[in-house]
């Protein structure tokens, strides 16, 4: 990874100038402190002479660069923190540690200042005093350094909130957005007369089956425009809409399709984006029959592979000739999945559309999280 990619990645502009404002209010404050002590509190002639260029340049501009490039670091080592999901046991230790480390750092580069700008010799370097000159401060360097651990976080948290609301608000949207291309694909008319056809053809045939079609139609239709708006459902609940479709594909194509089913039933309990099967088998269907391929054959597996859940749809029809790039970029059913993964799991997901391994048919992948 290139050094701009990781500066993209882990270092934020905006969380550094609201550090570096916030230590410069702190040096503000005690600017004003020393001037009010120097004023009407200065002790007695004779003291060490006090210069104010001395104070502001070699305490403060190097005590001020050295925190904020410190706490940059710290804002850095925060979010990959984040990103690994610590502990908070963890995440404490490592900062009430992080606390203490930044004052020695201070301590030792002005001691080394010291002995270089020849302010001391390295002879009369006094080591217990500057020791003690680090426990002086150390509550006050602890207070400083948790006081902007809260900024780090806070300023995290509410960007992860802005961001979860500003995807659940997308996914809201592309969910309404796949029910009603759902629902506009369902009602063409070819598909309501090839199904109403089948229908009437068995009500002189099969009464029953007539009428089970025409509730499997009903229930397929109510899924789609009343169920609820959850972008998530079990995939019990994703299996149950999806056998209404499969039911009606099945009467319109009789015996010229075949679809099985090999569910981990230790699964149906899994969360998995709604109405996420129907579009990928209709794709399977859609492009599975060809002038060679008048039989098809489509076997659905969902399965637990690496901590991720795995959905396959597997045909036996014909081949594609895109790419899964060009694929997404031609169908918007497709192009609505891909988009609705990447919301829900940012980059923590599988999907591709590719010819199977034998050559025979075409397999969709798609794995995600549990």
């Amino acid at each position: 990874m290139s050094l701009s990619t990781l500066k993209k990645k882990y270092i934020d502009p905006q969380l550094v100038l609201l550090l570096a404002g916030f230590y410069l209010l702190f040096d503000l404050v005690l600017i004003v402190k020393v001037a009010y002590m120097r004023t009407y509190m200065r002790a007695e002639e004779g003291g060490e002479k006090f210069l104010w260029s001395e104070f502001l340049v070699q305490n403060l501009l190097f005590d001020y660069i050295i925190v904020v490039s410190y706490m940059t670091l710290i804002a850095i080592s925060t979010k990959r923190f984040l990103n690994k999901n610590y502990s908070w046991v963890k995440i404490i230790s490592i900062h009430t540690l992080f606390s203490i480390l930044i004052g020695l750092i201070i301590r030792f580069i002005f001691d080394f200042y010291s002995i270089i700008a020849g302010r001391i010799d390295i002879a009369d370097f006094n080591l217990r005093k500057s020791i003690n000159a680090f426990i002086y401060v150390i509550d006050l360097n602890f207070l400083i350094y948790f006081a902007m651990i809260f900024i780090i976080y806070t300023y995290y948290y509410l960007r992860q909130v802005k961001q979860a609301e500003k995807r659940h608000s997308k996914l809201e949207s592309q969910l309404v957005n796949t029910r009603m291309k759902m629902l506009s694909s369902q009602l063409q008319p070819h598909f309501l007369f090839n199904t109403l056809n089948s229908i009437a053809v068995l009500t002189d045939m099969d009464t029953k089956k007539a009428k089970d079609t025409i509730a499997d139609l009903s229930d397929f239709l109510r899924e789609i425009l009343y169920n609820s708006d959850r972008n998530r459902i079990t995939l019990d609940e994703e299996l149950r809409i999806l056998e209404y479709y499969l039911n009606i594909v099945n009467v319109r194509f009789s015996d010229h399709l075949t679809i099985t089913k090999n569910i981990d039933e230790s699964l149906l309990l899994k969360k998995v984006p709604a109405m996420l099967l129907q579009p990928v088998i209709e794709n399977s269907i859609k492009h599975g029959y060809s002038y060679d391929h008048t039989d098809l054959k489509i076997d659905v597996s969902v399965y637990q592979e690496n901590r991720m859940l795995v959905i396959k749809v597997e045909n036996d029809g014909a081949q594609i000739t895109e790419t899964h790039a060009q694929l997404m970029k031609k169908g918007v059913g497709l192009k609505n999945i891909h988009d609705r993964l990447s919301n829900l799991y940012k980059d923590k997901y599988f999907f591709e559309i590719r010819n199977r391994e034998n050559n025979n048919g075409v397999e969709t992948i798609i794995k995600i999280p549990e």
